[in-house]
């Protein structure tokens, strides 16, 4: 499914349109092809008590999951704000008095801006195995490590670097996590599956109809489209239609660049 939710919005909704339309399409040619004409008087009365059914099922599983991939999307954008925040957190506890705050920054700046070029989309994002980001933490680790067991620098001010530390590499890691999740597969199948299920149905019913009274079937189509093309562009965050907004840490290179965060030494 990585392939799918990967491509641009504007290809899922182009693609996902001209599937449901021509589902549709199909399932109009395709009753004047395979029901035999004594028989033809009955689909109408077999596809129209399927219609409140079918549209039921594809309703409740479209709320249901574009429902838990725009919280997902929004839970994203929060893990994001709370790295944004661990690195800030970092920022400060290297300007305590006796601290060298100028490697730390140099260090976590270096990572910030790696972390935002190189492990932000794609395949990187979900596996956190990209080589100079793992080059940039660990040299924001040892840096930030060296400067705590100085000993004059004290007991606080090293175990707020340590734990500011902490809270960088675990936000990473949740996020990682986070960018490494997909919709499980048969969950996918089985709402596209009641999808195009109440497309053929639908076609079925105008299957009689001449052609301008077959585009009312457009409407039940583009629906169907439309809501699979969004469910695929929500569902991946780090390397989806809609990335994840990655301003919060963007922000924090920012100030770190612009010497904020030492302002007052």
């Amino acid at each position: 499914m990585n392939w799918l939710t990967s491509l641009p919005a504007v290809v899922l909704v182009v693609g996902w349109l001209f599937v449901a339309l021509l589902v549709a399409a199909l399932a109009r040619v395709g009753v004047r092809a395979l029901v035999p004409v004594g028989e033809r008087d009955r689909v109408p009365q077999i596809a129209m008590p399927l219609m409140p059914t079918l549209g039921a099922a594809f309703a409740i599983f479209a709320a249901l999951t574009l429902a838990s991939e725009a919280g997902y999307l929004r839970a994203a954008e929060g893990l994001v704000s709370d790295e944004a925040a661990a690195t800030s957190r970092l920022a400060w506890a290297a300007t305590s008095p006796r601290v060298q705050s100028e490697p730390i920054h140099a260090a976590l700046l270096d990572y910030l801006r790696t972390t935002r070029v190189k492990e932000w989309k794609g395949a990187a994002a979900a596996s956190g195995g990209d080589p100079a980001t793992a080059r940039a933490i660990a040299r924001l680790e040892r840096t930030v490590r060296a400067e705590a067991t100085r000993p004059e620098l004290g007991s606080p001010a090293g175990t707020e670097l340590l734990v500011s530390l902490d809270s960088v590499t675990s936000s990473r890691r949740f996020r990682i996590a986070a960018a490494s999740r997909a919709v499980p597969g048969l969950y996918v199948v089985t709402l596209v599956a009641s999808g195009l299920a109440l497309i053929v149905n639908a076609g079925a019913l105008i299957f009689r109809s001449s052609l301008r009274a077959s585009l009312l079937v457009v409407g039940v189509a583009s629906v169907v489209g439309l809501s699979l093309a969004l469910l695929f562009a929500l569902s991946a965050p780090w390397r989806g239609a809609f990335i994840v907004s990655g301003y919060p840490l963007d922000a924090v290179a920012q100030d770190l660049g612009s010497g904020f965060f030492g302002a007052g030494q």
